[in-house]
């Protein structure tokens, strides 16, 4: 069967996901430890607490972080295994939509419902619903992403198709992830129509998982899979098997290396925004949200420059200017507010402006330097292993976000009151950038490149 071109149109039907899904995992990112570790601004303002406070698991951990911890280590067995059932998929409608189609709403409504504890005050009852809807929401999400992203890789055809491709998902990616940062200005207009402050937030986050859940179905109803993707081998492939031999690719295991400290670095820095906006800078909470949407704006404007110098150096040059570029705005964070002797409103605007380069770079191209090593491996085995590359992928962005947000909640708690343990925080994201960029010193573009190129 003669596979259909990849248009404009269908390329947009597909990105539309990308839009949904980086709401709900913006929501869980930047409010979770907000909702449930609340800083003494946030709880004069009428917050509420959950669960107990403080180092209290085994007197060094947060329960926050503890309950995102494991949710990431139940991922080490989730990732592969839905890689693996992907792969191995037989449905009429392909091996990855049906994944879309099943687990999109119970994603959606999962992630409200983290925010739903049901005792109004600290309460063991409220731990427990803390740690099983953190588990439920990290597998639904590898439920969803996993085959989504797996579709990079069989979609695009061409180094042309997969940037165009990786471009379009990396706009509705920030974009769905600043729609999450509007949340703060959504509960504060109920707040201000009278609602309860715990109340007001559960309900934003209702309403932006709903608008996230429409999002992720569009591709799941719209894109037919067969049409574009190659019908899989009837030989499948067992899940530990199929690991082994992604892992067993070096240039894998380098930029999984290095993903999960960027990750690590990054969900640091946006887990903390919040906390850099009131206690360092001394500016309101919804200042958070123009600082996000002027990080989108500003973002926009490299997504072509982004795409023109990967063509003309390589992905992995652009990703290392990203990577520094990083670590200096991150350091800055950590010295940000008085120190600096800069006022606030100029403070907060370069750490926007200086993001917008490395957010456009990583928003684009490890999706494409993925791709390259699914369509590299499968040229010289002749089995498509996307399924599980992009589930390795995952369950990396997932330990750094898992070990970030283990870091981040003990950290902020030192010295608490006098904003130190957030600049140990952006420091520390600062140092894991430099040693990201080192790690990455030693991918082996050249030789990727030359495979894909000989395959043709």
């Amino acid at each position: 069967m003669r596979m259909k071109k990849l248009t404009s149109s269908a390329i947009w039907l597909y990105a539309v996901g990308q839009l949904g899904w980086p709401i709900l995992s913006g929501l869980v990112a930047s409010w979770l430890v907000y909702f449930y570790q609340p800083d003494q601004n946030a709880l004069q303002e009428g917050m509420r607490l959950f669960v107990p406070q403080g180092r209290v698991a085994f007197g060094a951990l947060t329960l926050v972080g503890l309950a995102t911890a494991l949710g990431r280590l139940f991922d080490a067995i989730t990732d592969p295994l839905v890689g693996s059932l992907s792969d191995n998929c037989r449905s009429k409608l392909g091996r990855r939509i049906p994944f879309l189609r099943h687990s999109a709403i119970p994603f959606g409504l999962a992630t409200v419902l983290i925010f739903c504890a049901p005792v109004q005050k600290i309460s063991g009852v409220n731990t427990v619903w803390l740690f099983f809807f953190v588990l439920l929401y990290y597998f639904l999400l590898t439920c969803y992403y996993t085959p989504y992203t797996s579709l990079i890789a069989e979609l695009a055809k061409s180094q042309e198709e997969k940037l165009k491709l990786s471009t379009c998902i990396s706009l509705t990616f920030i974009v769905g992830t600043a729609i999450s940062y509007l949340a703060p200005a959504v509960w504060t207009a109920f707040i201000q129509g009278g609602m309860e402050r715990v109340a007001a937030m559960r309900l934003t986050f209702a309403i932006f998982s709903c608008l996230a859940v429409c999002f992720m179905l569009v591709p799941a109803f719209a894109l037919k899979e067969k049409d574009y993707c190659q019908e899989a081998s009837q030989e499948k492939s067992a899940m530990f098997s199929s690991l082994a031999k992604t892992f067993s690719n070096r240039d894998f295991r380098i930029f999984a290396a290095q993903d999960v400290i960027y990750w690590f670095a990054l969900t640091m820095f946006q887990t903390g925004l919040p906390f850099f906006v009131t206690s360092l800078l001394k500016l309101p909470e919804s200042f958070a949200t123009p600082m996000f949407v002027g990080l989108t704006a500003a973002s926009l404007i490299f997504y072509l420059p982004v795409n023109f110098l990967a063509k003309k150096f390589g992905k992995k040059k652009i990703v290392l200017a990203a990577f520094a570029f990083f670590a200096l705005d991150f350091l800055f964070t950590g010295l940000c507010g008085e120190p600096l002797g800069l006022s606030k409103k100029a403070q907060a605007a370069f750490i926007v402006l200086a993001a917008a380069f490395p957010m456009a770079a990583f928003g684009i191209l490890p999706q494409a330097m993925v791709a390259d090593l699914a369509q590299a491996e499968t040229a010289k085995t002749g089995q498509n292993r996307s399924g599980m590359f992009f589930a390795a992928r995952t369950f990396a962005f997932k330990l750094g976000q898992s070990a970030a947000m283990l870091s981040f909640t003990s950290l902020a708690t030192i010295s608490r009151g006098t904003g130190l343990g957030y600049r140990i925080v952006a420091v520390t994201a600062s140092v894991c950038c430099v040693l990201g960029g080192v790690i990455l010193l030693f991918f082996n573009e050249k030789k990727i490149m030359g495979e894909l190129n000989d395959s043709l």
